[in-house]
């Protein structure tokens, strides 16, 4: 994929991380494979294209560029459901990937900034494949409360984005006013 983006378009300089995958896979019961899967989406798959992202800028000069990731509020704190509790594991590595990131930044003498955007419930189609053999389930997730939409959790990236070059956003927590946690 890196590759193709240079030779299409010379680089990255702005490189927004937006992997999540959730499986039903408790901690005591859970199986190895799906605990797997989220690590190599949620945190691997994350980790690389950073780390792709950031030798791309490197390798042009780019001294303004941004890495923003986009976690859970999962990464904050863990619900008492069992099924997400992995899941919710691979999401506070995000939140301490990002700080690590930014902490390395700064020690590279660079002024690319590293931001981490973590949305509570939004409606998307993640909550039908965490449950995808129970779409009842799935759908009464985003019944009960008015949830953020797509656009809300975009908003907050343009708002990043659109912040001076000697303004560090570090976390963002979005959430809707009618979720409790």
């Amino acid at each position: 994929m890196f590759s193709a983006v240079r030779t299409q378009h010379k680089g990255v300089d702005i490189c927004i991380n937006n992997a999540g995958l959730a499986r039903p896979e408790p901690l005591l019961s859970g199986h190895t494979s799906g605990w797997k899967d989220m690590l190599n989406v949620n945190v691997l798959a994350v980790s690389i294209c950073t780390r792709e992202a950031y030798q791309s800028m490197r390798e042009r000069s780019v001294d303004d560029g941004h890495i923003i990731n986009i976690s859970s509020m999962s990464g904050y704190r863990v619900v008492a459901q069992s099924d997400v509790h992995f899941y919710s594991a691979t999401k506070f590595a995000i939140t301490a990937l990002t700080e690590g990131l930014r902490q390395e930044l700064r020690e590279a003498n660079t002024h690319i900034r590293a931001t981490c955007i973590c949305p509570g419930l939004v409606e998307t189609g993640f909550a039908f494949k965490l449950h995808d053999n129970d779409p009842v389930k799935a759908a009464e997730t985003y019944e009960h409360i008015q949830c953020l939409k797509p656009e809300d959790v975009a908003e907050a990236v343009i708002f990043v984005l659109s912040t001076p070059p000697h303004v560090q956003i570090g976390d963002i927590q979005i959430m809707p006013t009618e979720q409790v946690t």
